[in-house]
This record gives structure tokens, sequence and C-alpha cells, in this order.
């Protein structure tokens, strides 16, 4: 499982017109991928290291601030693009397998009382955000 993760001070995910999530206050926009070996013990571990990721102001976490996350599906952070010019997808997790251990994420997150937002898996999606710092790392376990 592979998080790119922005500290952020304003977030939002459209589908059309359509806001399906937003931050209006500093949090972390996290952008997340599954690939074929995950399972939901990875889940559980994301959500935590999410939860508790020191990178908001003063080395503090969200779960020290309460601050939001708005997770974000994507699966195009498994594209390998060592050979050729086309991404392979071939290391990104199928919908039918990745679409429970996404949601399994955002379950752990709030089971951990934290605020969560979400985009809409599988959907095209717009997002906007204004990175803070810029400040973003890649979260890999």
């Amino acid at each position: 499982m592979r998080a790119v993760v922005s500290r952020v001070t304003l977030a939002t995910v459209r589908v059309g017109d359509e806001v399906v999530g937003a931050l209006d206050e500093p949090g972390l926009l996290v952008l997340l991928g599954v690939t074929h070996t995950d399972d939901i013990s990875r889940s559980v571990t994301m959500a935590t290291k999410l939860h508790e990721l020191r990178i908001l102001d003063g080395e503090r976490s969200c779960a020290d601030t309460r601050a939001p996350l708005l997770v974000v599906s994507q699966f195009t952070l498994y594209g390998e693009t060592r050979k050729g010019r086309r991404p392979s997808w071939s290391a990104a997790a199928g919908p039918e397998q990745a679409r429970p251990l996404v949601d399994g994420v955002i379950a752990e997150l709030r089971r951990r009382g934290a605020r969560v937002e979400t985009g809409r898996f599988g959907a095209a999606m717009a997002v906007e955000s204004v990175n803070d710092g810029p400040f973003t790392v890649i979260v890999e376990i």
C-alpha cells in the first residue's frame, strides 16, 4: 500500500459538478494506492501511520490536533514507468481487491476518531489543493 500525503490548507474533490469531499481547514490530502499483496491488516497499519504521521505544524499529527484527512483512491500510484513511455498498471490491484482495502483505511481512521472526507472510488475526480509548505511525503508499507 502506498500513499502520497500532502499537508494542505484547503482541498476539494469533485465528481462532475458535485463536491464529494472537502477540507476547509488545514489537514492532510491522502492519495492512496493498493497493490496485489495488500490485505486488510495493511489497511489498519496505513490508517495508523496516516493518523499519527507528524508532519503538521510543530511536528504534530492529525491524532494530536484533530486535523481532518481527505482520502482519495488512486490506482495510478502503482504505475510502472521504467520501460517505454506508457505506464503499466499491472502492479495496481483491481477494483474488487482495492475498494475494500481503501474502505478499510477510511473505516480504521474513523474508528480512531479521525475526521475523514473522501473521494468517490472509481470515479473520474478533479482534485484541487493548496499545499502548505509545500510539504508532501510518500508513505509506503
